[in-house]
This record gives structure tokens, sequence and C-alpha cells, in this order.
């Protein structure tokens, strides 16, 4: 089980740490990809908030990846690196869908909707991971 956890938090960690990273290096090649909206779907504000959540987040999402390859590895530093992970990881989720629904709410473009939609299951999957990452590293110190 631990291979698998291990294998699971790599890649939906990588993809959410490579795709800001590379939000924030190259923004016009992350929306070309669909891994970031475009400058001109979205409001002024909402795409400087997201280079500015990008930049963030290159520089503090890689932790749930590390824990992965820890815990493949077998290593027992996983645990905090996925404590710390796993908390950045809910954090991001979570601020994400709630910042977006209360944007969209007011009447802000945040990106097409079909777009949006995708963002919030991937930020609810991402939040998702990070709690159980959590709860499995929390079981490992008990």
């Amino acid at each position: 089980m631990e291979l698998i956890w291990g294998l699971v938090i790599v890649a939906l960690g990588l993809l959410a740490w490579g795709g800001q990273t590379l939000s924030w290096l190259a923004p016009a090649t992350a929306a070309r990809l669909s891994l970031a909206d475009s400058e001109d779907s979205v409001d002024p504000l909402f795409w400087a908030d997201g280079r500015g959540e990008a930049t963030w987040d290159a520089f503090t999402l890689w932790t749930l990846p590390f824990a992965g390859i820890l815990l493949i590895a077998g290593h027992e530093a996983w645990t905090w690196l996925g404590l710390v992970g796993g908390g950045m990881y809910l954090y991001f989720g979570g601020r994400g869908i709630l910042a977006r629904l209360e944007m969209r709410r007011r009447g802000q473009r945040i990106g097409e909707p079909g777009d949006v939609r995708l963002g919030l299951v991937a930020l609810a999957a991402w939040g998702v991971v990070g709690l159980i990452t959590i709860a499995a590293a929390v079981a490992t110190l008990a």
C-alpha cells in the first residue's frame, strides 16, 4: 500500500508543482498546455493573483512529491515531509476552491466554465490527497 500511495502522491504532486512552476516561468506555455488560464480569458486581478500563487507554489509544492519518493524508498523522513506537504496541498486545494467560488459569485471572469469545473475538481483532488497524506503520516507517528 505504501508503494501505491507513494506513486499517487508523486504523480499528482509533480502535476501540481510542475504546472505551477511552468505557470510561473512560462505562463503562455502553461496556458497552451491547459495548465493555466490565458491572460485574455480572465480578469486582470485574477491573472495577477494566479501569477503570484504560481510563483509561491513553485517554491513550496515540491514537498509532497518528495515525500512520495521517500515513502517509496522506505525512508522514515517521509512522515515529516508528508505532514508538511499534505498541509501545503490541503491549503492549496481549499484556498483555490473557495477563492474561485467567491470570485465567480461576484461575477469576475475566472476562465471558461469547463476549465473552471476542471480546475475545481483538480483542486479538490489535491486537497483530498493532502488530507489522506496527513492522516497516513499521523498514523505512522502513533
